[in-house]
């Protein structure tokens, strides 16, 4: 009787969110180019879509591209990305191979034209454009060397920030991989690392936000949240806007705090009572914003769109996706775990189209092929796989035009740097041109 009443409340819920047939979003402001201008029902179900939308619509974007890679950083929005290459295999960069990287969500750190990553045991490797190994260094013990630890990076074009799953951190010299200084925190990390002038973010397992000085490594502050009793392998993340930081924990829960003093601001959690046992098998997206609201997604059939000055809701919909989506324009461009591209008005979040990306896979193997991350370029757009596919799209029509194999097993989200753009599988990174 519980499960049934639960599972009511959870209908009437997202009912409630359902969106409105008079809410007017099919404007000529909108959508720049309509063909065929016939309109479906927008999906009020739950559940995850599973049938394409508006397939006529054809999507036009603006034409530049985000240059400023310093507010990328901050707000984890690629947007549209400088890239439109012939997708020809230019280098490979080699390392050994990383046990668990099918678990991992692996970042590939870029120095001007070099590239900065990490192989099975822990060494930090640099190489040049010409895919020439620059500097490894290794600062694990034996005993932590044989934990495989997971790596995450970041940089400020001086100095390269370390952190692992084994709960140490660690700052290098970028140019000669020489070690600064090394400290060990409490608890393992789970996230993506932010710098901010003098200062570095990190969150662990125990959902709590850490602030650090960049000189010594020192803890300046920490806001711990809710606590999760069993550990999430999805990354959480965070972005800053105006010296405010704001992150997500492994429960859903987002929390608005004051970089300065570690003083929060708002805490929106996302997961009401009745789903709190599903918490813990949670997958959020990253957070992005477009600094006045947030977006997020996950692996729940939610996409919330909050407002960065209040902590509230601007909107709710079905969408099921731990993707990090990207906003270009009004739109908000995501990638469900099904295989549906999938196109949402920024203000109104109504579902503006959808198409069906994985049409082309075997449909006795598609349930066992997730997406892994995506790019928007400046005609097509780059979806990656846990089978080893890359997937180009055409952005206009959502289309797939071409899969190109990598390998067969998982490769990372696409990154892009100066026009090329990088994969990372378990042994090498590719770049592609």
């Amino acid at each position: 009787m519980i499960k049934i009443l639960q599972l009511l409340l959870i209908i009437i819920f997202f009912s409630g969110c359902s969106l409105n047939k008079n809410s007017k979003f099919w404007t000529s402001e909108t959508i720049k180019e309509i063909e065929e201008p016939k309109f479906e029902k927008i999906f009020d179900d739950p559940t995850a879509l599973s049938k394409e939308l508006n397939i006529n619509i054809n999507l036009n974007l603006s034409k530049g591209f985000t240059k400023n890679n310093l507010s990328k950083k901050f707000t984890n929005n690629d947007g549209k990305v400088n890239f439109d290459g012939s997708l020809k295999k230019s280098l490979k960069y080699k390392f050994s191979k990383i046990k668990n990287f099918y678990q991992s969500e692996p970042i590939i750190s870029f120095n001007n034209d070099n590239i900065i990553f990490f192989n099975d045991k822990g060494t930090v490797l640099q190489f040049d454009k010409q895919s020439k190994l620059m500097w490894k260094k290794n600062y694990y013990t034996k005993s932590e060397k044989k934990s495989n630890p997971i790596l995450q990076f970041a940089n400020n074009k001086t100095f390269l920030i370390v952190a692992d799953n084994l709960s140490k951190y660690y700052m290098l010299n970028l140019e000669t991989g020489d070690l600064v200084w090394s400290k060990n925190n409490s608890a393992p990390f789970n996230s993506q690392i932010k710098i901010y002038n003098d200062r570095f973010f990190l969150i662990d397992f125990t959902n709590t936000l850490r602030c650090y000085s960049i000189k010594n490594g020192e803890e300046i502050w920490n806001f711990r949240t809710e606590p999760a009793l069993i550990r999430s392998q999805k990354k959480l993340s965070m972005v800053i806007v105006e010296d405010v930081i704001y992150f997500n924990n492994s429960l859903g829960d987002i929390s608005a705090v004051r970089i300065n003093d570690g003083e929060v601001i708002w805490q929106l959690p996302t997961q009401n009572n009745l789903l709190y046992e599903s918490a813990f098998s949670l997958e959020t997206s990253d957070i992005i914003t477009d600094k006045k609201n947030l977006f997020i997604s996950n692996n729940k059939n939610q996409f919330f769109s909050i407002d960065i000055k209040a902590g509230s809701f601007n909107w709710t919909n079905s969408v099921n996706s731990n993707l990090r989506p990207t906003v270009i324009d009004n739109f908000i461009i995501t990638v469900s775990l099904e295989g549906y591209l999938i196109v949402i008005d920024k203000i109104t979040g109504n579902i503006i189209k959808v198409t069906d990306v994985f049409s082309n896979f075997n449909p006795k193997k598609r349930k066992e092929i997730f997406p892994t991350g995506f790019i928007v370029g400046l005609k097509n757009i780059y979806l990656s796989t846990n089978v080893g596919k890359l997937l180009v799209i055409d952005t206009k029509s959502g289309k797939t035009i071409s899969a190109l194999k990598i390998d067969r097993d998982k490769i990372s989200r696409p990154f892009v740097s100066n026009r090329n753009l990088y994969l990372a599988k378990d042994n090498a990174i590719i770049k592609l041109n």
